[in-house]
């Protein structure tokens, strides 16, 4: 006979292992990263590991006028679609193992949506040139303190960059039939869920918001009038980590995601990046090498690097990102390897690799400071920092220089302008960086980041994914269903560092002396030659 004791036993050995494998059964989340050359679809697990990966490379615009740059909206809806499926095929992750969804996307791709939600018009990509023609100064007391404080210039920049405003000048009838005006994760956000809502850190652009107290401004604000879009014509906002909507029947099937699925609000790439990299706290310096090359810091202050230019809203409620951003960044990449690369290109498709793979080869033909090769990174005229007649600019050519001099100059330049934008941020918040962490595409470079090592001068942190921007949305996501309680908790099991890069003190003393004595005295020389260039030759308009 055997003693009921025995079974009492077995049956609580079973009871506890039920429990070990609910504890050790991994939970995984989809992030869906929509940024300017492609779409990935991502499953982390609540440890940050990357366990799934679909990627769909995208044209990033088309232009039919110079400085245009547009792309349709139901372009980016298909493009998601595709790499959701591409997922599911893989058979790594099934969609009924996903527990939520989050997305991440561009800043500032806007998309004008008619009285049955339908697209009027393609969507204006962020990198967009066109501006409106302010009609006439603002009038009333408004007026009279935007003059006395000094700020006619910067506001009528504002306004001549307001996407609405110029649609409202230049597609009347578009405008006139425009219920809904918002940006490409607002879209995204609304095929997914059948919501016309948006997080708070998306909110990138000239919008009528309040980058002080993350929401939308009141109706007395100055900005309302700046504007055309009305408050009608905006999402409803709700702060990262909380709660979008529920996948549709239509998102459903054009996605492969289980019906009801919750969607948690993210922020925008960039915000999402930093957080993915660890990057919560004011000391910690996040460089992104992506299409546009940013510096950022995380502080729970408001404080206007530049002044009169906010800091964006973090993907962490209630905290903000000290951005400074090269506009062009590592898309000088994509012009070096379009118009200079064609070797490469070649080789790569041989080999069945992407051609940025070949160039650190390039890269270490050359030595540190490009043999007096030096570029200023400015390839974005028009834009307000480091002023509007700005332009690129390679010195110091000589019969020694080739295609890897051109390139390596390149990556140094974009490594000098973001040291001084580590500079800026450093001076207006008082707080030194102490510690750089270094994601997007130009991150998988090993000699990139031992430039970036060099040219700051202290050790260069490469998260445990290149997937950063993905990984903090899926912080977001956990955060929102519960998993961990807070953000703190969330990085603490989700980001750590991978790589680290040392600097070489003999190459940081060498691009020390090539950074003082040369770079940052380099635009100030050149400024009224650009003044000139652009009053000779009418680029950039005025």
């Amino acid at each position: 006979m055997i003693p009921a004791r025995f079974f009492f036993l077995q049956e609580r050995e079973a009871g506890n292992r039920k429990k070990e494998n609910a504890v050790t059964q991994p939970q995984y989340v989809l992030a869906i990263d929509n940024g300017t050359q492609s779409i990935r679809a991502l499953v982390f697990d609540e440890q940050g590991n990357e366990v799934a990966k679909s990627k769909v490379h995208l044209e990033a615009y088309f232009s039919n006028q110079p400085g245009w740059a547009e792309q349709e909206a139901e372009y980016y809806w298909r493009a998601l679609g595709q790499a959701c499926q591409e997922l599911w095929e893989q058979g790594i992750v099934k969609p009924e193992q996903i527990k939520g969804l989050s997305l991440t996307t561009q800043r500032y791709t806007m998309i004008n949506l008619d009285a049955d939600k339908k697209p009027l018009r393609p969507a204006i990509v962020w990198m967009d040139q066109r501006k409106a023609v302010p009609e006439k100064p603002v009038s009333g007391l408004w007026g009279v303190i935007i003059k006395v404080a000094g700020l006619t210039n910067l506001i009528e920049d504002l306004r001549a960059k307001a996407r609405d405003n110029w649609q409202a000048q230049n597609e009347p009838e578009v405008w006139a039939k425009t219920k809904h005006y918002i940006n490409l994760s607002g879209y995204l956000t609304y095929q997914l869920c059948g919501e016309i809502k948006d997080s708070t850190g998306s909110m990138v652009g000239y919008f009528p918001y309040d980058y002080r107290k993350q929401g939308w401004a009141k109706k007395s604000d100055l900005k309302w009038k700046l504007l055309t879009a009305d408050r009608s014509m905006m999402p409803e906002l709700v702060k990262p980590g909380e709660l979008l909507g529920k996948i549709t029947a239509e998102g459903s099937r054009h996605t492969g995601l289980p019906e009801g699925l919750k969607m948690i609000a993210a922020a925008s790439d960039k915000a999402c990046e930093v957080l993915g990299a660890g990057g919560v706290a004011p000391h910690i310096g996040c460089l992104s090498y992506g299409t546009t090359a940013t510096i950022n810091t995380t502080t729970k202050k408001y404080i206007e690097t530049i002044p009169f230019m906010p800091p964006y809203t973090a993907a962490i409620p209630g905290q903000y990102n000290t951005e400074m951003m090269v506009y062009r960044g590592f898309w000088m990449v994509s012009w070096f390897k379009n118009e200079l690369a064609q070797a490469e290109q070649r080789k790569a498709k041989e080999l069945g690799i992407e051609t940025e793979q070949l160039f650190d080869e390039l890269l270490n033909q050359v030595p540190a400071g490009s043999m007096g090769l030096i570029m200023q990174p400015y390839w974005s005229p028009g834009i307000r920092q480091p002023g509007p007649e700005g332009k690129g600019a390679f010195i110091g050519f000589g019969d020694v220089h080739k295609r890897a001099h051109i390139y390596r100059a390149i990556l140094e330049g974009l490594a000098y302008e973001l040291r001084s934008g580590k500079e800026a941020i450093e001076k207006r918040s008082g707080t030194k960086i102490t510690r750089l962490r270094v994601s997007g595409g130009g991150s998988q470079s090993d000699a990139a980041m031992q430039l970036t090592a060099d040219i700051f001068g202290m050790s260069a942190e490469r998260p445990h994914t290149f997937e950063a921007s993905g990984l903090g949305a899926a912080i977001n996501c956990f955060v929102g269903l519960g998993v961990y309680s807070d953000y703190d908790e969330a990085v603490e099991h989700m980001t750590r560092v991978g790589d680290v890069f040392e600097p070489n003190q003999t190459t940081v003393q060498l691009y020390d002396r090539l950074y003082k004595e040369v770079y940052k005295k380099m635009y100030k020389r050149m400024q009224p030659l650009y003044r000139s260039i652009r009053d000779i030759t009418g680029y950039p308009k005025k």
